[in-house]
Parts: structure tokens; sequence; C-alpha cells
């Protein structure tokens, strides 16, 4: 009889493809708080008229690959590779100002059809069959910072079709977690006090179906959007109205940085998140009069031809690349 589990003994694994569709042992197991991998198919049915009243007589498979989500806590080494798949290119790995075994991981948007693939792995213990599933892309990422809460993240996943593999042995790394107290948000260089705030990356992921395939052949991204939205206290118009009113163009850094941990002589983890051409496209203040006057913004990166980028991703860890 097959052991009974509940879902935080499956473990879930992580590794950057040498080759683009071949499997890769995972560098390291990611702990989640929901996950989910499964199978699709997209079938055809066979509806033709056979001289009876029934739909259809037979069904055949036409495409096979995996899709899900995993949800986490926002650690400062695994989530290296949910950037570069992300973004796509891995710009620089230098050493930190004044360290010499922690380095500043720099990732940019690659301006390409093809950002860096991934294989997930999933081992679970109850059946005994775990699976890989290669040619794996994040498709798009949500990023929350809550009161109260770990900063967490939201990944969409799309991959082949699982491939069946020995039991793995998951080691899992130890890491350094974010709290919202970490936080500090630069708007056109001054920083803002907020309640809340989210980021959400889009890289449109599209299957490149073919003939002759059950298969995708890959798994693409198109254009690449970033939104995201604050919530802050009222206190006056130049925070943020000012530059809603007359569609100006300003600077977002959201800066996580984990001062209670020292890594190296006196570097610590961080995650800094660099938007230098964002524009409001909404503005609300509800008023109600028992409560705070809070403000809701939402925001829209564009491409910063000055600056030549739209979004950059610096983390700060001891990890020397990826």
């Amino acid at each position: 009889m097959s052991a009974k589990i509940i879902g935080r003994q499956f473990q879930f694994g992580i590794a950057k493809e040498t080759t683009r569709g071949t499997v890769a042992a995972p560098t390291y197991w990611v702990p989640f708080n929901d996950l989910t991998i499964d199978e699709k198919q997209e079938k055809v049915f066979d509806a033709q008229a056979y001289g009876i009243i029934e739909d259809s007589v037979a069904a055949l498979t036409t495409k096979k690959w995996a899709e899900g989500s995993i949800s986490g806590n926002l650690y400062d080494t695994t989530f290296g590779l949910i950037l570069y798949s992300l973004l796509g290119t891995l710009t620089s790995h230098s050493t930190h100002s004044g360290e010499s075994i922690v380095y500043d991981n720099i990732f940019n948007v690659q301006e390409g059809a093809q950002h860096k693939s991934l294989t997930f792995a999933v081992h679970d213990p109850a059946s005994g069959q775990d699976y890989a599933y290669p040619n794996g892309v994040i498709s798009k990422l949500e990023i929350k910072y809550a009161l109260k809460q770990f900063v967490q993240y939201t990944a969409s996943l799309m991959a082949q079709t699982g491939t069946s593999e020995s039991a793995y042995t998951p080691s899992t790394t130890t890491e350094n977690r974010f709290v919202p107290q970490y936080l500090t948000l630069d708007v056109a260089g001054t920083p803002i006090k907020v309640k809340s705030a989210s980021i959400s990356i889009d890289q449109n992921i599209e299957a490149q179906d073919v003939l002759g395939s059950l298969s995708p052949a890959d798994f693409l991204n198109k254009e690449f959007k970033v939104e995201g939205q604050i919530e802050a206290i009222w206190q006056n118009e130049s925070d943020f109205k000012t530059a809603f009113m007359a569609n100006t163009a300003q600077d977002f850094k959201f800066d996580l940085k984990n001062t209670d941990v020292t890594i190296g002589s006196a570097a610590s983890p961080e995650l800094i998140l660099e938007m230098p051409q964002c524009y409001i496209t909404e503005l609300g203040r509800p008023i109600k009069v028992k409560d705070l006057i809070y403000q809701t913004i939402k925001f829209r990166a564009t491409y910063s031809l000055s600056s030549s980028y739209m979004l950059k991703a610096t983390l700060t860890n001891i990890v020397n690349g990826y």
C-alpha cells in the first residue's frame, strides 16, 4: 500500500540547463507554500457521422506539456535562478564592494524570445516516483511586500511533460529570508513610506507548437511587461499625485536588504529591483470618516532609452554567478 503524506513532505528542485530541453540535476531544493505542476493534454475528438446520435467515437492526443505555479518566501540564493529564467541574462556577478566572498549578481532583460531554460524536479516520497520537467520557464512572477508576513513570490511555470527519474535525495540549502521591514522604496530618489506593495513581471510565454511532435518545440517569451501597486498613507500631493497628473516618469527602486544578517565581512543579503522609468496609471484615495486616509497607486514600467533598460535586478549573496 502506498504511503499517505501531506504536501509539506514533497520537495521541489530547480536547475539551470546547460543544453536547452535536456534534464539537469537539481542545483537547489526550494521550500514552498504551495506547488502545482500538472501534466496537460489537448485532444481532438472524432465527431463525424457514424449513424449514431452519440457525439464522438474516439479521441486522440494532439499536445502534451506541463504547467503550474509555485509560491513561497523569497530567499537570497534560490531566487537567482527564477530571476535568470524570467529576465533572461546574468549580466555580471562581480565581487560586492569591500568583500571577497560576497557577489552582486545582476540580471537584465535579454532582448530575445528565448530566455534561460530550467529543469524543474519533484520529489514524491509517497509514490516513490520522482519526475523532472525539462525546458522549464518562468512565465510570470509576482512579488508581494505585506506587513506581518515574509516577503513572498508566486511564479507561473511551464515545461515539457515530466520524465521519470530515480528517487532524488534532496538537500536543502541554508538561505536568508526577507521580511517587510527590510524594504526601502525610493521614488525619484526620495524614500517613501508604504503600507504594502507588489510587482508583477510577465514575459508572455507562448508554446512553440510544431507538426510532427506531441510536445512543443520550445516555450518562447514575447513582449516583456512590468506593473505594480503601492499603498501608502496620504500626506501630500508631491508623493505621487503631482507626477500622476503631469504624466511624469519616475525612477522606482525597491531595495530589500536583510540588515539582521551579515555575509562576508560587512555585507547583507539584498535584492534591488530598479525601474528607471515608471508611470503612475491609477491613483485612488478613498475617504472614510473613521479611518486614516491611504492612497493606492498603480504603476507601469517602460523601457528607458537614456538608461537602456526597463528592469534591472541585483541579488547580493555568496553565489558567484548562476
